[in-house]
């Protein structure tokens, strides 16, 4: 049903990256997980091991956490190793084509840190605004990202109050995953 390409470079150590990896594992769905920094951690990225992933799953979940205003650098290089000319796009590049673009991702700050006048001065939408280019790019169904905000330790959260919060967010992470089918 789903595949969660996990871009955490340190997901053993994620209170809510691995918290929402158990949820998913023991939702009932049928899952795959590619681990990216567990699979590559010299980045030496098995393009066709990837790419046979993606066309085995209708939804592809993308599970991160939110680094500096974007996605970790695996991720990045996973794309641009990945979604490549003609696998992705351009004349014969249809192979992502109609399946369901997933967005996941680990926020530390609070939501409110996230606005106008907040602490980040934009939301991360605006942030992400590469993420749906790049589904358009794909000919990929753009699912509005899931945001899961507090998740940072040295954000003054605690290791409870993240696994609260994950778990919450895992639960609307897996009801979208049911209603995109």
């Amino acid at each position: 049903m789903a595949l969660i390409i996990l871009a955490h470079p340190k997901s053993d150590q994620s209170t809510a990256n691995k918290t929402i990896i158990e949820e998913l594992k023991n939702s009932g769905l049928d899952i795959e997980i590619r681990n990216l920094s567990e699979l590559y951690p010299d980045y030496k990225i098995d393009v066709k091991a990837e790419q046979e992933a993606l066309l085995r799953h209708q939804n592809i979940v993308f599970q991160y956490p939110f680094y500096w205003y974007n996605m970790p650098a695996i991720l990045k290089h996973w794309f641009d190793e990945i979604f490549i000319h003609q696998f992705a796009y351009g004349s014969q590049g249809d192979k992502l084509k109609g399946k369901n673009f997933v967005t996941s991702i680990t926020v530390g700050g609070k939501e409110n840190d996230y606005q106008t006048l907040g602490k980040h001065r934009f939301n991360i939408d605006d942030f992400s605004k590469n993420l749906a280019q790049t589904a358009y790019l794909a000919q990929m169904n753009f699912i509005k990202p899931l945001y899961c905000h507090g998740t940072s330790l040295t954000s003054g959260n605690t290791k409870d109050e993240v696994t609260v919060r994950a778990k919450e967010f895992s639960e609307k992470l897996i009801s979208k995953l049911k209603s995109i089918g």
